[in-house]
């Protein structure tokens, strides 16, 4: 005899998910050593710390090293078109604003071809979690120089090296109207890693969140002067921010208490060269959402889509007479 529905349901609520709940039928194919597998290990561990159902989370991705991580989870996911990965994700939070919306993004795709969209997401404050996987190189490619690639890089596009200072991710969106969430983080630092996006998934608004990603491919020694020596790091901590554990301050002495409501410091920060900040610049809770402001009158719940779909097909169905 067969367990009732019931008891399934109230069995399934008692054990809750687990990380093999968020896993993908196929495994990474990333490097070996690649920091995208740290991000895909912090997000499923955030997904089973926040209980968060796989029927209602969706993962949007454009093009690029990063953009197969809808592949990873087991949850909803829409592998985009180069730089488009935002306005995909826009749609899907505005029709169907109760799911878990977050965004995977690389230095390319975002920085690139998908610059537009991004200084418009970041002004429509749609509440999503963006993750910008910032490798400093198109790894997918294969090695062409990107926007956040520093002057003089070798590539295949740039034999003789890059002209151009890099782009800052953390300036631009920092620069931009309506901007409410803006964090750092470092592959090569997981405790940090995971608290940073636990704290951009919980704040209600557009979380962008930089993650400087090893590439041991094409760049494999780009981040060794941060990795190798502690003190070329500044990790922010604050009430309103993130906390060091014991361990993590005595590795990492250099220290600031910065107050993620001041955002002339937060540019000040972001604008660091020889230091790397690690942790929330910026935090503005009282930004209004977009998909707020359009004042959605009823979720685009499955079960609204489906009357609203019978009662369009009502109006074309012939009827048997009496």
């Amino acid at each position: 005899m067969g367990i009732p529905v019931s008891e399934c349901l109230l069995k399934l609520m008692a054990e809750g998910y687990t990380l093999d709940d968020y896993r993908g039928d196929i495994p990474p194919r990333w490097c070996t050593g690649c920091g995208d597998n740290g991000i895909l290990a912090a997000v499923q561990r955030l997904c089973r710390d926040e209980q968060l159902p796989p029927e209602r989370t969706v993962f949007v991705s454009g093009i690029g090293c990063s953009s197969r991580f809808p592949h990873y989870m087991n949850a909803y996911g829409f592998h985009g078109l180069h730089g488009r990965a935002l306005p995909v994700a826009e749609g899907i939070k505005l029709r169907r604003p109760d799911l878990h919306v977050f965004v995977s993004t690389g230095d390319g795709d975002c920085c690139s071809i998908g610059a537009a969209h991004w200084i418009h997401a970041i002004r429509y404050n749609m509440d999503m979690t963006v993750l910008l996987h910032d490798n400093q190189i198109y790894g997918l490619t294969k090695k062409q120089a990107s926007p956040t690639s520093p002057r003089g890089v070798k590539s295949n596009t740039t034999p003789r090296g890059t002209y151009l200072d890099p782009l800052n991710p953390l300036s631009v969106t920092l620069g931009v109207a309506n901007v409410s969430f803006v964090a750092q983080a470092a592959d090569w630092i997981p405790e940090l890693l995971y608290d940073i996006i636990s704290e951009a998934y919980h704040h209600k608004g557009f979380s962008f969140v930089r993650i400087l990603q090893r590439c041991p491919e094409f760049m494999p020694h780009q981040f060794d002067p941060w990795v190798q020596n502690p003190d070329k790091m500044l990790l922010l901590t604050h009430e309103k921010g993130v906390q060091l554990s014991a361990g993590l301050s005595k590795v990492y002495r250099k220290q600031e208490a910065h107050d993620p409501g001041d955002l002339h410091r937060a540019r000040e920060i972001a604008s660091l060269s020889e230091q790397i900040p690690v942790g929330i610049l910026y935090r503005d809770s009282d930004v209004p959402c977009y998909e707020d402001v359009r004042m959605v009158d009823r979720l685009h719940t499955p079960d609204v889509i489906k009357g609203v779909l019978e009662e369009e097909f009502d109006k074309f169905t012939i009827w048997p007479s009496e």
